[in-house]
C-alpha cells in the first residue's frame, strides 16, 4: 500500500511540475480565461487540480494562436511590400519594357509571311491556278494530291 502511495505521489509531482512548465512557457496569446500570471499561480497553488484546470480550461489550441488575416490587414505584409514610390518605379520600368516590345513588334523582320500558296507568275491574284506547278504540287501545296 505504501508503495502504491509513493508511486501516486511521484506521478502527481511529475504532472504538477510539467503543468507549471507548460503554463509558463506558453505565449500569452495561448492562455484562455485569465492572464498568464494568474494561470501560473493557479497551477502552483493547486498542485494536481490546477494542472487539470490548466489543460482542460486554460490552454487554447494552436489554431487560436494566430488568427488568419487577409494580406491587406496584416501590418507585416504591408511593411514588406514597400512604399508607393517603389511601386511607381516598378510600374514605370514595366511600361518602358512594354513600349520597347511594341516598338520591336513594328519592325518588319518580326512579322511572319502570310501563309497559303503563292500565286504563280503572271497569275491573277485570287484566281485558281491552272494546274500543278512544276514541282509536282497541286494548287493546295500538296504533292501528288488529286483534284
Amino acid at each position: 500500500m505504501a508503495r502504491l502511495l509513493l508511486i501516486l505521489v511521484l506521478l502527481a509531482t511529475v504532472f504538477w511540475v510539467y503543468s507549471i512548465v507548460d503554463c509558463a512557457v506558453q505565449p500569452s496569446t495561448r492562455h484562455r480565461g485569465v492572464s498568464k500570471g494568474a494561470w501560473v499561480a493557479i497551477v502552483v497553488l493547486l498542485p494536481v487540480l490546477g494542472g487539470l484546470l490548466w489543460f482542460v480550461v486554460g490552454r487554447s489550441g494552436k489554431r487560436a494562436a494566430k488568427a488568419l488575416r487577409a494580406p491587406d490587414d496584416d501590418p507585416d505584409f504591408l511593411q514588406r511590400i514597400g512604399t508607393s514610390s517603389d511601386q511607381d518605379e516598378r510600374i514605370r520600368r514595366l511600361e518602358e519594357e512594354l513600349a520597347q516590345l511594341d516598338a520591336e513588334d513594328d519592325d518588319p523582320k518580326w512579322h511572319t509571311p502570310p501563309t497559303g500558296p503563292t500565286p504563280a507568275a503572271g497569275a491573277t491574284p485570287g484566281a485558281p491556278s491552272a494546274g500543278p506547278d512544276p514541282d509536282g504540287d497541286d494548287t493546295r501545296g500538296q504533292r501528288g494530291a488529286v483534284g
